[in-house]
C-alpha cells in the first residue's frame, strides 16, 4: 500500500476533523500566523472492543503502510484499552487508538452497542479509509442519552462514529512556544478555553511528556429523531522528553490521558 494512500488518508482526517472542529483550524491559523510551523504528534481515534471494529481492525490499514504497534494502555476509571502506533518514517504522525471495554459495562450498554456494530454494512469496517468515514449506523438522542449516563466516551463513539478525535500539536517544534506555559498562556489570551481537569498541565518533564487541550467544542448533531448541541472534538499539545539515551520519549502516560479524555465530557 502506497504512501501517497496514507498521505491522502491522513489529509482526509484532517479536512474531516476540522469541519466539525473548526477552533482547531483557527488554533492552526493564529500560530501558523506567529510564524510557527505545526507539526502533528499524534492522531487519536475511538472505537469499541467489539470483534468488528476493536483497535485491531482499526490499525490494519496503519500497519499496511508501515506503521508499527508500540504502547499498550490501560486506563481503569475510562474503563478503556488503547495502543499506540509508530511509522517509521518519523515525521509521520503516531496513531493512538482507544476502544471501550464492553465487558466491564452493563447488559444494556452491550446491547445499545452490538445494535449499533449491526448497521454496519458486511466488511466496510475493512475499508482502508473507515477512520475517515464518520458514524455508520443511525442513532436516535434517546439512545445517546442512554450511553452517556454510563459512558460519555461511549457516547461520542456513537455520536460521531469514526473520524479522529483530536490531533495534536507537537509544541518541541515550535519556535516561540516550545514551552508549554506559555503555549497555554498565549492560546487563554487569545481566547481559547483550555480543559483544566486535573490541572492545565497534564504530565511532567519526570515522566517525559506534558500535554493540555482546548476543550471540545459543540456542534449540532442529527439524530436519528432530532437535533442535538453536543461536545465533538480538541485540539492537543504535547511537549515531549529526553531518554537517558537522549531519544524523545514516544509513549503515552495513562495518568495523563485519562484527563485529556475529559475534554469531551459535558461536565467541563
Amino acid at each position: 500500500m502506497s504512501a501517497q494512500n496514507l498521505t491522502q488518508l491522513l489529509d482526509k482526517m484532517w479536512t474531516d476533523y476540522t469541519a466539525i472542529n473548526p477552533l482547531a483550524q483557527k488554533i492552526f491559523d493564529t500560530l501558523t500566523n506567529e510564524g510557527e510551523v505545526l507539526t502533528n504528534d499524534h492522531i487519536a481515534l475511538r472505537t469499541f472492543n467489539h470483534p468488528r471494529i476493536s483497535v485491531d481492525v482499526l490499525a490494519r490499514p496503519f500497519l499496511a503502510w508501515g506503521y508499527q504497534e508500540k504502547g499498550e494502555y490501560q486506563f481503569t476509571e475510562k474503563k478503556l484499552f488503547a495502543k499506540h502506533y509508530e511509522h517509521t518514517d518519523p515525521t509521520m504522525p503516531k496513531i493512538f487508538i482507544s476502544e471501550l471495554k464492553l465487558e466491564e459495562f452493563s447488559p444494556d450498554l452491550r446491547k445499545i452497542v452490538d445494535e449499533l456494530v449491526a448497521q454496519i454494512p458486511e466488511g466496510v469496517e475493512l475499508s482502508n479509509d473507515f477512520t475517515s468515514m464518520g458514524r455508520p449506523w443511525n442513532v436516535s438522542s434517546e439512545t445517546y442519552d442512554a450511553l452517556l449516563k454510563e459512558s460519555d466516551y461511549a457516547a461520542w463513539v456513537a455520536a460521531f462514529g469514526y473520524r479522529p478525535n483530536h490531533f495534536t500539536v507537537f509544541i518541541n517544534d515550535l519556535k516561540k512556544y516550545s514551552d508549554i506555559k506559555d503555549l497555554n498562556q498565549f492560546l487563554k489570551d487569545k481566547g481559547f478555553k483550555l480543559n483544566s481537569s486535573g490541572g492545565e498541565i497534564k504530565g511532567s518533564p519526570e515522566v517525559l511528556l506534558e500535554q493540555s487541550s482546548t476543550l471540545a467544542n459543540n456542534i449540532e448533531v442529527e439524530f436519528s429523531d432530532t437535533k442535538r448541541v453536543i461536545p465533538a472534538c480538541y485540539y492537543e499539545f504535547a511537549k515531549r522528553y529526553s531518554l537517558p539515551d537522549g531519544k524523545l520519549y514516544q509513549g503515552f502516560v495513562a495518568a495523563s490521558a485519562d484527563k485529556i479524555f475529559e475534554s469531551t465530557s459535558r461536565g467541563q
